[in-house]
């Protein structure tokens, strides 16, 4: 199951409180304030982690405590700081702030961290000659978990185009694959080796018209285009159940420029597919006509007609 937004509750760790000590020997009778500090309250980073794909933990897991500091004791002895809260999340993972709707962070890279909830620091004790002192309370905050995917290239087309089946033949993915509209109900990425090259493909689910208003799959997963450097436009050569490859490339674009005209003015690399059904060559013909601009003809299901399409977008990368 892949999920891409999720709202949690963080709570950083109190400090611990400051002790109240009087030393006394017999050379001491009126007591020497020796009460050591409180210890810092734990808190909670999160981290950029590239070996997580999704963010279905946190269906399940949605409330992050952080421990207390230890309090201070007598003969000046601090409270023990509490261990930080580390939360690993998918590269690519945008942090809001779930009250007010700010940006915390995007942890676009591996290993980027943020703190998003302080612990509290650890009252002072009353060795420095002063009155023992309460630790500070720790941060609560609610945050969204918004994740974009980093892919290089974006597959997007109709559903039934041969997406996934072009995905599955130039990488190591394996999404679902049948005879149906949405088998793909959630992004899948896969790595696509070119020569000495490589870079990531992400298979989205098909859209269709009205996709950008919020009708099928593929509205909820527009949002994983914004990141990728191209798109690879999958079109049905075949006119699948009577449809116009011409009206197909158009439409989908249309989506594209409803949903933004920053990932509509991403460069596209048009992919004809299904050339092994009778009727494809004479649509093909037709396309360039109108589109007139290159295109890659090819069968998915024959990976010999797949290398032109590779290196294409290796280039454009």
């Amino acid at each position: 199951m892949f999920v891409d937004n999720v709202k949690i509750d963080v709570r950083s760790g109190n400090g611990g409180n400051g002790c109240k000590s009087l030393y006394r020997d017999k050379y001491q009778r009126q007591g020497k304030p020796d009460g050591g500090d409180g210890g810092k309250g734990a808190d909670v980073i999160f981290r950029a982690d590239h070996n997580l794909l999704t963010l279905l933990d946190f269906q399940h897991h949605r409330h992050f405590l952080g421990r207390h500091g230890g309090h201070g004791g007598s003969n000046r002895k601090n409270g023990a700081n509490a261990e930080d809260v580390l939360v690993r999340v998918p590269v690519g993972t945008m942090i809001r702030d779930a009250v007010t709707g700010s940006l915390l962070r995007d942890l676009a890279e591996d290993g980027q961290e943020v703190t998003v909830a302080r612990g509290g620091a650890g009252g002072l004790g009353n060795w420095h000659r002063k009155e023992a002192t309460a630790g500070e309370q720790g941060e609560h905050r609610t945050v969204v978990l918004d994740l974009k995917l980093l892919a290089d290239a974006g597959v997007v087309g109709f559903p039934n185009a041969g997406k996934s089946t072009l995905v599955s033949a130039i990488s190591n993915a394996h999404p679902k694959i049948a005879a149906y509209p949405f088998t793909t109900v959630g992004p899948v990425l896969g790595v696509v080796n070119s020569g000495d090259k490589h870079f990531v493909v992400a298979d989205l689910p098909g859209l269709i018209e009205g996709a950008s208003a919020g009708r099928g799959l593929g509205d909820k997963f527009l949002k994983h285009l914004e990141r990728t450097k191209l798109l690879i436009h999958v079109v049905d050569m075949a006119g699948f159940e009577g449809r116009d490859p011409v009206d197909d490339y158009k439409k989908i674009n249309s989506e594209l420029k409803n949903y933004s005209k920053d990932v509509c003015r991403k460069p596209q690399v048009i992919c004809a597919n299904k050339m092994d059904i009778a009727g494809a060559d004479k649509n093909l013909e037709r396309f360039k006509k109108l589109v007139k601009k290159p295109v890659y003809a090819i069968s998915a299901l024959e990976k010999d007609t797949l290398k032109g399409l590779i290196d294409a977008v290796a280039r454009k990368i």
